[in-house]
C-alpha cells in the first residue's frame, strides 16, 4: 500500500466514478475538495497530499528552481502516484483527476507514465518542461485551463502540451484566460463543463 496521507469520501459504491484532486504548491488535500462535490454531487472523491516539503509548502515532487524538475524525485513520485490511483480507484466506473499547478503536472506526469488510469484530466496551469514519451490516449479527454499571461506556465509550454494530447489521440480541450497563474471564474465554468 502507498503512505499517502490523505482526505476521501467513504466508498458507498465500489464501482462509482472516482475523482483525484492534487492541490497546488503550498495548497493540501482540502484545497478542492469542497469545490469537487460542487462540480461533481455524488462522485467519491479522492485527495492525497503532497508528501515533498519545498521551505514548509507542500509539494508533490522535488524542483531544483522554478520550472527545473528533479528528474528521478519525478520519475519515483510518478510511480508512486500510479500506485496510489490505482488501489483507490479499485472497480470504479470512471476515474478522474484534477489538478492545479503542481498537482497538474504530477497528474500529467501519471498520465504520461500510466494512460490507460485515467478516463477524463482537468490540468490547471500546468507546466510540463520536457518532451513526454508517446502514448495511447484514444477515448480519453482531457481539458487544460490556462492564463494567457502566466508567468510560471507559459503560454507556449501550455499549448505544446495540449498538442501532444491531441496528437496521441485524447480528445482535448484548451480553455484559456487574460490573467496569470490565478484560478478564475470562467475557467470554473470550463471545466464544469468539461466533467
Amino acid at each position: 500500500m502507498s503512505s499517502y496521507q490523505f482526505r476521501a469520501d467513504p466508498a458507498a459504491d465500489e464501482t462509482a466514478p472516482v475523482i483525484f484532486l492534487f492541490h497546488g504548491t503550498g495548497g493540501d488535500e482540502n484545497q478542492f475538495f469542497e469545490l469537487a462535490g460542487q462540480l461533481l454531487p455524488g462522485v467519491r472523491r479522492v485527495a492525497p497530499r503532497g508528501d515533498v516539503s519545498e521551505q514548509g509548502a507542500l509539494r508533490y515532487f522535488r524542483r531544483t528552481g522554478e520550472g527545473v524538475y528533479d528528474m528521478e524525485d519525478l520519475a519515483r513520485r510518478t510511480a508512486a502516484m500510479a500506485q496510489f490511483v490505482r488501489e483507490q480507484a479499485g472497480a470504479s466506473s470512471q476515474v478522474i483527476g484534477l489538478g492545479y499547478s503542481n498537482g497538474a503536472n504530477i497528474l500529467a506526469s501519471v498520465q504520461f507514465s500510466a494512460p490507460e488510469l485515467f478516463d477524463k484530466a482537468v490540468l490547471m496551469h500546468p507546466l510540463i518542461p520536457f518532451a513526454p514519451p508517446p502514448a495511447n490516449f484514444a477515448g480519453r479527454e482531457v481539458l487544460i485551463t490556462a492564463g494567457r499571461r502566466d508567468p510560471i506556465a507559459p503560454a507556449g509550454a501550455t499549448q505544446q502540451l495540449a498538442d501532444y494530447f491531441e496528437a496521441n489521440g485524447a480528445e482535448t480541450k484548451l480553455a484559456w484566460h487574460e490573467g496569470g497563474h490565478e484560478l478564475r471564474q470562467d475557467e470554473l465554468t470550463a471545466i464544469q463543463a468539461f466533467l
